[in-house]
């Protein structure tokens, strides 16, 4: 089969790679019809994530075609179209049976730091991912799900994380009727946050980002309010003046670890890797949030060291809420939100790329070239 695979930090290529096999009786194979390169890929993408080999498959936003299955799995046959969480999970475990998916302590052998993950280095288990035309899909009982008959693939392949992970940034929130809510970075998570936040009872929705066709999604695709960092000698103070000197009432840090706004800081996170990312976005987020406010987090971070403003968050006696998103978790909400259209997660697709242009589509996403905000990747596989 065809394959993504990484060769090296800002090195991706195609090459040939065998088709999986089924290595546990609960395993599925899934032909992918569509995927997505996700923001977080671009950590991986720039040598920041431990532990990612060459040799690795990425891609962790999928759907596709049951092509085979295990002996011993019960809810899928071949042929069925399938959607598929970034997590990898049993179902079974501590965290499992209390819906934390993504905190499954039976998927990794580094699962007291992370749970499992497709296509996202060794740190998260060392499956590979759906950036190719066949992946290996374990507890395939637990996972996919029957893509509904009314869905488009496209909304689909969003739901698998960018979606999800959106929605669960605005959920972890705790937003009450009426909250003024910041979202920091207006990457395909931050669009969903902002426009989750909405579903959500917020009275206010701003982004902020320095990104001008981003900014520009923002106001058209979430209705928010915007504002260029660039432009402004302090955003924190900005976003203090804007909401009577109080601060907002949650924030949400969508950028994560790659966050734009302090050389030293992504000095220090991108390119000489003494931090777990640049929390440029977090610390942003603790200042602008009032006191007693909540801080959400799921903008992704490597698992070591980062410059966190923790002293501030403490002393402001804030909330700080974060985790990787338990996908399947939010489904039954999204379809409905899906289906009575208030949501179209498709809309903020803006490339389709052959998987054979797959370096192309990485480079093009990694320097923001094109106006591009979400890429998806089409496999060749008939």
């Amino acid at each position: 089969m065809r394959s993504m695979v990484y060769r090296g930090p800002y090195k991706v290529r195609v090459e040939e790679k065998d088709i999986p096999k089924i290595e546990h009786p609960n395993d599925a194979i899934v032909r992918v019809t569509s995927a997505a390169i996700c923001g977080s890929d671009l950590h991986l993408y720039h040598g920041m994530m431990p532990d990612t080999r060459v040799g690795t498959t990425f891609g962790h936003e999928f759907v596709g075609v049951v092509h085979e299955v295990g002996p011993s799995v019960e809810n899928l046959a071949v042929g069925d179209r399938v959607m598929v969480p970034f997590n990898i999970y049993c179902g079974s475990c501590y965290f499992c049976s209390r819906g934390l998916y993504s905190n499954c302590h039976n998927v990794n052998p580094n699962a007291t730091a992370v749970g499992g993950i497709y296509g996202y280095s060794h740190t998260c288990g060392g499956y590979d991912g759906g950036q190719a035309e066949f992946v290996r899909v374990p507890f395939a009982d637990v996972g996919p799900s029957l893509i509904p008959d009314w869905m488009d693939e496209e909304d689909a392949v969003l739901l698998t994380d960018a979606l999800a992970t959106g929605y669960f940034g605005a959920q972890l929130g705790g937003i009450r009727e009426g909250d003024t809510v910041v979202v920091f970075g207006s990457g395909p998570v931050g669009l969903f946050a902002a426009q989750s936040s909405w579903l959500m009872g917020a009275g206010r929705v701003i982004v902020v980002d320095h990104l001008d066709y981003r900014l520009e999604k923002a106001r058209t695709f979430a209705h928010a309010e915007t504002y260029n960092f660039a432009e402004y000698e302090d955003i924190v103070v900005e976003m203090k003046k804007t909401t009577d000197y109080l601060g907002a009432d949650v924030a949400i840090d969508a950028a994560g670890a790659e966050a734009s706004g302090s050389f030293l800081q992504n000095v220090s996170a991108s390119q000489l890797k003494l931090q777990g990312g640049s929390p440029v976005a977090l610390n942003w987020a603790i200042d602008s949030v009032r006191k007693a406010g909540t801080v959400s987090v799921v903008g992704a971070y490597g698992p070591i060291f980062s410059a966190v403003k923790f002293g501030d968050a403490l002393n402001k006696g804030l909330t700080l809420r974060m985790n990787q998103c338990p996908v399947k978790r939010q489904w039954p909400r999204l379809f409905e939100h899906i289906r009575n259209g208030y949501l179209k997660p498709s809309d903020i697709i803006t490339h389709r790329i052959p998987l054979e242009h797959v370096a192309e589509g990485y480079h093009m996403f990694s320097a923001k070239l094109d106006n591009c905000i979400k890429p998806l990747v089409i496999p060749s596989a008939s």
